[in-house]
């Protein structure tokens, strides 16, 4: 077994050239194109024959019609002197006169094929001049006509010129779909090169990262073409895997400080009952505080498994239109007591008619925490007034739902760092909690499409909710029933996080 170090084998250029999808669609173009060209030179080869033949027909004719003429006028001598002296002129003309029984009288004809001059009308034949052996026949059109005392006139055209300029247009072909070939050829490696030398460096790049290079990342040419969408996608793709990793590392490290600190506690209560409880009330007195402990552990892994469901999108299916002036209005209500047992007063603002397309039950859970954090340090021990206020209207295309607080407020430089999890400024560590409620209800509304922001409420602290507002109407559900719980410091029954 070769050494986990050892580079990894290349693999052959041309074989691998030869298999790449870009050179067998090269190739294919190049065949189509091939063929193509062929029916196009074929055609144009047809054509041009064609009008060659045509003119020479037509020559036939005029010369046939002149010819005739001739011999009404002045009989049969005048028309022998006139193919005498036309015969003797060089050119692709062809004459013959013959007597009755087929003897030559004038002409440049020597050798015809048997019974052509027993045929009148048009023909293509093969024929020996005068001046040319018979052993070399060429073709040529002909024409036959009869005259007067049974003499025949034989009137033709040498098809030399058609067959040079088959010869010339065959050559041409030869040559174009050759070069076309060759082309072709370096075209189809010349674009699987390149496409090829991009896929090695996307594998590589894609084998360093699969190796524990999680900051490796496709090279982007700056093209635009569909390798460079591609890479930019995969990037986009290993930015997120990366920020994921991110969090479950900072998760892990979290819950290796902050829990270890309850999970002491818990143990140390257990250690204590057994070292110290002599009777039942005692013990149960013990076990009571280790349960809390228990239960406050419990919330705290519920909130980091709801969280990561809400980054990995597992619970955006169950989104149906909601009413949100009627939720935001119910938990202000909900509240409005506990406030005022807190020495606090909870205003709320909401404009009726607020329509959102989203998840009721993560939503509520959402406001309930930010609600519960506005109470919690609002209140006139944390420096604030005592005053809470909720609010609820439409902002263009967005529904924005505001809570806000006159309390400590949180520093600008803080704003971003306290919706990861477990972060607690030094402020809060007095209060119970985890760290985990702006972190939750920032998974929420990401979920939903929405942004959330934390702003300076001069003094204390404005969360802010921008949700996509639905715009089609719908009908009000009615009010659903909060989670059980008797603790009059949630009274919607989800932890404090």
């Amino acid at each position: 077994m070769a050494p986990a170090d050892a580079p990894r084998a290349r693999p052959r250029f041309l074989p691998t050239l030869f298999r790449t999808t870009a050179f067998k669609l090269a190739a294919a173009y190049l065949v189509i194109f091939a063929i193509f060209a062929a029916l196009v030179l074929g055609y144009v080869s047809w054509n041009a024959q064609r009008l060659l033949t045509d003119q020479i027909r037509s020559t036939i004719d005029a010369e046939i019609q002149g010819l005739a003429e001739q011999q009404r006028l002045g009989g049969i001598r005048r028309l022998v002197g006139i193919i005498e002296r036309r015969s003797r002129a060089p050119g692709a003309s062809l004459y013959l006169v013959t007597t009755p029984v087929g003897e030559r009288i004038a002409g440049n004809v020597e050798a015809l094929p048997p019974g052509t001059l027993d045929r009148t009308g048009e023909s293509e034949i093969e024929y020996a001049r005068s001046s040319e052996t018979l052993d070399t026949p060429s073709r040529a059109i002909v024409r036959v006509f009869a005259l007067p005392a049974g003499f025949r006139l034989l009137v033709g055209r040498d098809l030399e010129e058609r067959e040079r300029l088959r010869i010339v247009i065959r050559r041409a072909a030869g040559w174009s779909l050759a070069l076309v070939f060759i082309l072709g050829c370096f075209a189809s490696w010349f674009v699987a090169r390149r496409v090829l030398k991009r896929i090695d460096g996307m594998s590589e790049t894609a084998a360093g990262i699969m190796e524990g290079d999680l900051k490796g990342r496709l090279a982007v040419t700056g093209t635009g073409d569909e390798l460079d969408r591609l890479a930019l996608n995969l990037n986009a793709m290993l930015d997120r895997i990366g920020e994921l990793m991110a969090g479950m590392q900072q998760v892990t490290d979290n819950i290796a400080h902050d829990l270890k600190t309850p999970l002491t506690r818990l143990r140390n209560k257990a250690e204590e009952a057994l070292r110290s409880a002599r009777t039942p009330d005692e013990l149960r007195a013990a076990l009571d505080g280790s349960i809390e402990e228990a239960d406050n552990l419990i919330r705290v892994f519920n909130a980091l498994l709801m969280i990561a469901r809400l980054e990995a999108g597992r619970v955006s299916d169950n989104m149906a239109e909601l009413d949100l002036s009627e939720i935001v209005s119910g938990l202000a209500e909900l509240y409005e007591p506990l406030a005022e047992e807190a020495g606090l007063s909870l205003t709320s603002d909401v404009a009726p008619g607020l329509q959102v397309r989203g998840n009721r039950e993560l939503i509520g859970q959402a406001l309930n925490n930010l609600i519960d954090n506005a109470l919690k340090y609002g209140a006139p021990e944390q420096g604030g007034d005592g005053t809470v206020t909720v609010a609820a209207r439409q902002a263009g295309g967005e529904v924005e739902l505001s809570i806000a607080d006159h309390g400590p407020g949180i520093p600008e430089a803080d704003r971003g760092r306290v919706l990861d999890r477990f972060v607690r400024l030094d402020a809060s560590r007095s209060k119970p909690g985890f760290g985990l409620g702006l972190s939750l209800a920032a998974g929420v509304v990401r979920l939903h499409g929405g942004q959330l922001r934390l702003e300076d409420n001069a003094p204390g602290l404005r969360v802010v909710i921008a949700l996509p507002a639905e715009p089609k109407p719908v009908e009000t559900q009615a009010p659903s029933e909060p989670a059980a719980s008797t603790e009059t410091s949630n009274p919607a029954g989800l932890p404090t996080l």
